[in-house]
Order: C-alpha cells, then structure tokens, then sequence
C-alpha cells in the first residue's frame, strides 16, 4: 500500500512539472489596441498593449518613436478567476501623440524573445473632414500690429486661447525673437464671446515687441499643451476613480512682419520712435529772480508711449554760460505697462548756481522724434530760457558790515576786512567746492570708463573667446542659473571691457542692461530675493550686442541705447 501511494505521488509530481513546462514554452501573446482610431494629429491617445502571460523581458518602445511622441508611461497586472479557471493580464498603457498625419504602423514591440503584433492606427489632420475653428475644442489666434512697423517702434502681439472644454492645466510657449526685445503687458484677460453661435471661455494675453534691426522678421508658432478632462473613470480605479485627462497639443500660425528703417526724411541724431511723447520743464522758484550763491532746481521730464526708457535720450547738457554752474542729479527711469503697450519716463533734476549777477539764457532742448501714428519726423521743445541774477545780500549798498569798536589799529583792520569777505565770498567758496567735486567725479568716470590696454596686447578681445561667453550666458540664462550667468558675464566683462564685478560691467551698460545686472547681482545675495529669471538679462544683452554690431557695419544709422 505504501509503495502504491509513493508511486502515485511520483505521478503527481511529473505531470504537474510537466504542465509547467509546458506553460513556460509557451510564448506570452501581446497585442497592441488604442482607446480610440481614428484620433487628430493635435491630441494624446492612449496605447495600450495587453499580455496574457508573464512576458520574457521588460518591454523596448524606442520603435515608437519614429511616428509617435510618448508622453507618459504606466503598468499594471491583473489576475481574475472565472469558473475556476485562474487567468492573468500584464497591461502596459502608453500616453501618446502622433507625429504627423496618415495610415501610422505600430511596429513590433520586443519584450525580451516575445514582441506585440503590429497594427495600424489612422491620424487625421489638423483641420479634419473640413471642420472649421468652432467645431474644436482648443484653438489659438495671434496678431501683431501694425503689419509694417519700423526698427525700434513698438508692436503689439496679441495672443487669444479658446476653449470649449474644461482644462486641468495648461503651458503655452512665450513669443520669442532672437532680433527683438520681448515684453509682457499685465496680466491676462478671461472672458466669454462666441464663434459662429458656439460659446468658448477666451484667455488673452499681450506682448510689446520692438523689432532692432529692419527687414524680414518671424514669430515662431506657439504651442499649448492642454490636459482636457474627458470626465470617464479609469478600470482600475472603480466606482470612486477620479475623472481621467486627455493631452491636447495645439500651435498658432507664425506671423511674418516687414520692419522698416528709419526714414531717410528722419534728420535727428538720435533715432526715436514713438506713439506719442512729451517734453516738459519745472522749477523749483523763479528763474527770474535768483541770486548769486543760491542753487535752484531744473526738473526736466521726457515721457514716451510705446517706447522703452533705453531708446529715451539724455535731456540736460552743460550750460555754456560759465557764470551758472549745472550739478545734474542721477536721472530717474520708469517703464509702466499698460494693456496698449509700454510707457517709458526720464525725469532728470539738476541744480543750478550763479556765481556772479548778471542776464544769462540757457540754451533751449530740442528732441526729435518720429511719430509712428502719423509716419511723420515731430520735434519736442523747451525754449531758451532767460534768467536774472541778483547780486547776493551782503553786496547790496547800505548792507556793509558795521565797523567794529575800537581796538588797536593792527586788530581793527584785519578783523573787518576778514569779516566783509567772509560775508561776501561765502557762497561762492561753496560753489566751487561742488564744482571741484563734480569734475573730479567726472575725471574718474571718464577714466574708468576707457578700456585699459598693456603695451604688446591687442585692443580688440579675441571673437572667438567672447563668442564662447555669450554662448555660455545664453546657456545660464535658459536655465536660470544665477551663479553660472554670473561667472559668465564676468568672464565677458574682464574680456571686453577690463571690468572685475557685476557693478564694473553694469556701469558700462545702458539703462536696461544695467537694470537686469543689478538685478541678477541682488538674487546671488540678498535674503529675500524671489526665484531669478534669466530671459530678460540674455534679451538686454543681445540688443546691445546687435546695436553694436549694426551701429559698425553702417547699415542703419541707429545710436546704442542712451547711457546715464
């Protein structure tokens, strides 16, 4: 009895290792299926690829890549028992868009020794069976104004989204333009409208561009990348599983622009265009009625629409009367962005003090500007202005130091004289000790601001070296690597411009450039510094790097940017 039993269990034993051997030869059957064929070239799908067995190896997807971007990737397993019969799926569930339209093979997918089975998927266009824009969920219009701008003026770029459907979230690209300075207005505008009798949730934004050089320039496309939710539930996730999203990818037709020269009519030295400017003076008290010794402040205020405080040029010069001495003050740069474009304000103040009395005019401000509204050469103006000086109030008659008592003719005399001229000179005395000041902060800057050179080495820095700085600068702006940005502009600072700090290099800059210098200087090192974009660092420093380059070449008689 006990050898039958240990027989049967030998039996046992064989057909069961038999049965899995069997099982183990056996290939796993993987089939490629979709959620849904045909789809549009602009959104996701889901590609799905189920086994019924454990495969030999981890799935290779790098075929798909040839027609299809992945997006996401996920896997699951599942065992079900049905009358007594166990069975298992493996599922591998891809997030996929195509890349372009047509009859697309999925290929073979190799897992290990076994490979899915290749089907086909159809892709339609991005406009499919004729649809026209309401009949879709997601579309995007852009315009820029005016069609032909000219170099320098601004242009207003207008982005609307529509939509139909509710959006999880949402990135659509920022406009860029290698030859142009790129500035968003304000925050974006939300509202409702409808497109031939079908409702869409619009969201606007808008851009100020100023083109810096003249011919042909283009606005790349912009894509929005949209998660929509389809508001069905996962298998796996049951009765409670959350709604499930689809991508939506859509682009905006790129818009082509002709930016003209400045007109050959435009006989400023400086060109400036704008949308409207003004021009204006004020004064601290009465030009007509000022005395030797005492200062009076000159506000001058230059404000322009459509502009940026860096094409706003410098308003006060050096009087030529030597009797009245200028101290300027830094002047003041505002930029305010307003939904129909940019604004830019330079107000400069300086003190004037005559040192002798007299009549004096100070020469009249002349700025020319072209008028982009009317295409026509405008020209803002202060007048000449005549002042009078009064002589001081210790030089008028009947207000002579009263003699002092009587003491030793050796003291008496020495005593008043000192006083009288003490009285008289006091002012003046101040006066030139400003002006020393002045010139002699002045001297330095004039100074510090040429390029120093040693004996035996080239003056102009090798192109091939600050080429590899800008490359890295670029490089550290995209990435919004503060330090890297940093290492980078010094390295160009030393090599250009014989300059050892950011403060160096930004006082060698325009107002803009140095705007975004001390900016990036005030991230590395300060506590309380938010988060460092470094976009509209990298667009300062290729304007001014492009003015240069054109201003040597002579193909637009264009000036850098004003510097302070």
């Amino acid at each position: 009895m006990d050898k039958k039993i240990k027989r049967s269990w030998t039996v046992l034993w064989l057909l069961l290792w038999q049965a899995l051997t069997i099982e183990a030869a056996v290939a796993a059957t993987i089939q490629a299926t979709f959620d849904r064929n045909p789809v549009n070239i602009d959104e996701s799908f889901q590609l799905i690829f189920n086994a019924d067995a454990a495969p030999d190896g981890e799935p290779d997807f790098s075929p798909l890549e040839e027609n299809f971007e992945v997006l996401s990737q996920s896997s699951s397993n599942s065992v079900s028992l049905i009358n007594g019969k166990m069975t298992r799926s493996i599922r591998w569930t891809l997030t996929v868009m195509a890349k372009h339209p047509g009859r697309l093979e999925v290929p073979p997918v190799s897992f290990g020794k076994d490979a899915s089975e290749p089907t086909v998927l159809v892709v339609n266009g991005h406009s499919a069976n004729g649809n026209s824009s309401n009949e879709e969920d997601i579309f995007i219009e852009v315009e820029a104004t005016p069609e032909n701008p000219y170099v320098q003026a601004q242009i207003l770029y207008t982005v609307r989204i529509y939509t139909k459907v509710e959006i999880a979230r949402a990135t659509i690209d920022e406009p860029e333009q290698a030859d142009a300075l790129i500035e968003k207005l304000g925050d974006d505008k939300n509202f409702q409208t409808q497109v031939e009798g079908v409702d869409y949730m619009v969201t606007e934004r808008r851009y100020a561009i100023f083109p810096q050089k003249s011919g042909m320039i283009t606005i790349p496309p912009l894509v929005l990348t949209a998660e929509v939710m389809t508001h069905a539930r996962s298998a796996f996730n049951g009765f409670f599983g959350s709604s499930l999203t689809r991508t939506q990818r859509v682009s905006s037709k790129a818009v082509s622009l002709m930016v003209k020269p400045a007109p050959s009519s435009f006989t400023g030295q400086h060109w400036l265009a704008a949308e409207q400017l003004e021009l204006k003076e004020e004064w601290s008290g009465d030009a007509r009625r000022m005395k030797v010794g005492e200062p009076l402040t000159r506000t001058l205020t230059l404000w322009a629409k459509g502009s940026t405080v860096g094409q706003l040029p410098e308003l006060h010069h050096s009087a030529p009367e030597e009797a009245v001495k200028s101290y300027p003050d830094q002047p003041v740069l505002q930029e305010e962005k307003n939904a129909d474009g940019l604004t830019a304000r330079r107000q400069e103040k300086i003190a004037l003090i005559p040192s002798k009395a007299g009549s004096f005019k100070l020469p009249g401000i002349e700025i020319p500007w072209f008028n982009t509204r009317t295409r026509q050469m405008e020209i803002a103006k202060i007048p000449e202005t005549a002042i009078e000086v009064a002589a001081a109030a210790s030089a008028l008659p009947g207000t002579e130091a009263r003699p002092l008592p009587a003491a030793p003719e050796a003291v008496r005399t020495p005593v008043a004289i000192e006083s009288r001229t003490a009285a008289q000179n006091i002012w003046i005395w101040v006066s030139a000790g400003l002006a020393a000041g002045w010139l002699a902060t002045l001297a330095f800057f004039l100074v510090r601001r040429r390029p120093r050179t040693e004996a035996g080495k080239d003056e102009q820095p090798a192109a091939e070296t600050l080429n590899e700085y800008r490359k890295n600068l670029k490089k550290a702006c995209a990435d919004n690597a503060a330090s890297a940005a940093k290492n980078a502009l010094l390295a160009w600072g030393r090599q250009k411009l014989d300059a050892n700090s950011l403060g160096e290099v930004a006082a060698f800059c325009d107002a803009r450039l140095r705007d975004e210098i001390l900016a990036l200087n005030k991230a590395l090192y300060s506590r309380e510094a938010e988060p460092w974009q470094g976009k509209k660092l990298y667009q300062a420093f290729t304007e001014n790097q492009a003015r240069e380059q054109w201003t040597k070449a002579g193909h637009e008689a264009l000036e850098p940017l004003f510097r302070l």
